[in-house]
């Protein structure tokens, strides 16, 4: 059976083409992936993403799980601010990636991902040797992500919160369309401005705070949009998505996610892996890459070929950019064929098609 998100009958009024992701019964678009895609770019989109999972960590020892269990450096944090950070196996392998926020002293929340809540819950379960209060509230906190250029006008007709002053990566609570205790967030997964609004359902209505931001956005163009258009909007920034880009098998160094993988801070679970990865270095690279030939689109599981015709990595992620009319894509390679504007061959249906790597994200900002 599977799980509905309490936006599930606003969905099916407007229409939504619903698929099975993570269990959960989502929209996967509504209008179309194309007219939700550039209403997202130009004007502004409202994604349903309730399915994602949130821990609660409390007490003394929160922050001693958080740093043990994560590759970041919590300890940087400071209520009001989040942090984007991986879980790893012993291997150097990701468990997850996920967002941590600060909500008070000895206080947290952590966001994950829905395919892998009751996997990471008994991750981090599992290594609380500290005693540290954990609550798994995923069923109980609907979230709600508003994206794109009109965004923060669209926000502040329904709030008294000054939504121009939530920086990336900030947040703070308030009150929206009447809702109490909303977590405003500077966050999302399409690389526009925009927010995600963490909404305690047992307390408030998410689906009052859905309406009245469709009705508040209607003139400035704001569109319902679905799974299908977050995907090709976090594709054309580079965004690694877990379970094509980012896996058991590869390592936050393979990934390019070195830079939040803080190796000095103190131990943490995966760390021994990763300093012996980063002195012999790494076998793998995940790249980004441009396919040179029109209408020729790239897909997860297809191999990549170098000039000589021999196999040296698989694409991860990939689709025709709604932006910039072009096949783009994701995948690993050696470290050798990873450079800029380096020559590789996507094999698409059995046939290799030219393509460049291209050092994400594909579309500038």
């Amino acid at each position: 059976m599977l799980k509905k998100t309490p936006l599930y009958n606003e969905h099916k009024q407007l229409n939504a083409k619903l698929i099975d992701f993570g269990g959960f019964e989502m929209p996967v678009q509504y209008e179309g992936i194309k007219q939700e895609h550039i209403a997202v770019r130009e004007k502004a989109g409202l994604f349903d993403v309730s399915h994602m999972g949130e821990f609660f960590i409390r007490g003394p020892h929160a922050l001693d799980l958080i740093q043990k269990v994560t590759v970041n450096d919590a300890s940087k944090l400071e209520p009001g601010k989040a942090q984007y950070t991986t879980m790893c196996y012993e291997s150097g392998g990701i468990v997850d990636d996920l967002i941590v926020y600060m909500l008070d002293e000895n206080e947290y929340m952590l966001v994950v991902n829905a395919s892998n809540i009751e996997k990471d819950f008994e991750w981090i379960s599992s290594h609380n040797t500290m005693s540290a209060e954990i609550e798994n509230r995923s069923d109980s906190v609907a979230l709600l992500a508003l994206q794109g250029p009109e965004s923060p006008a669209i926000l502040q007709r329904l709030t008294d919160v000054k939504v121009d002053e939530i920086g990336f990566y900030r947040f703070t609570t308030g009150r929206v369309a009447g809702q109490d205790e909303v977590i405003i967030s500077g966050t999302g997964y399409t690389g526009e401005k925009g927010f995600e609004l963490y909404i305690d359902a047992a307390k408030s209505d998410p689906g009052k705070i859905w309406t009245e931001l469709m009705k508040a956005g209607k003139e400035a163009g704001l569109k319902a949009a679905g799974l299908g258009a977050r995907d090709t909007l976090r594709l054309e920034m580079g965004f690694a998505l877990y379970g094509n880009d980012i896996t058991k098998d590869t390592t936050p160094l393979e990934a390019g996610l070195g830079w939040l993988t803080k190796l000095d801070k103190g131990d943490f679970i995966g760390r021994d892996a990763l300093l012996e990865q980063k002195e012999k270095g790494v076998d793998k690279k995940l790249i980004g890459f441009e396919v040179t030939k029109p209408r020729k689109l790239p897909r997860q599981g297809y191999d990549i070929d170098n000039e000589k015709g021999e196999t040296i990595g698989f694409v991860t992620s990939g689709t025709q950019s709604i932006s910039l009319n072009i096949g783009i894509g994701m995948g690993y390679v050696p470290p050798e064929n990873s450079s800029e504007n380096e020559k590789i061959y996507i094999n698409i249906r059995k046939k290799p098609v030219e393509a460049v790597v291209k050092k994400p994200p594909f579309l500038k900002k």
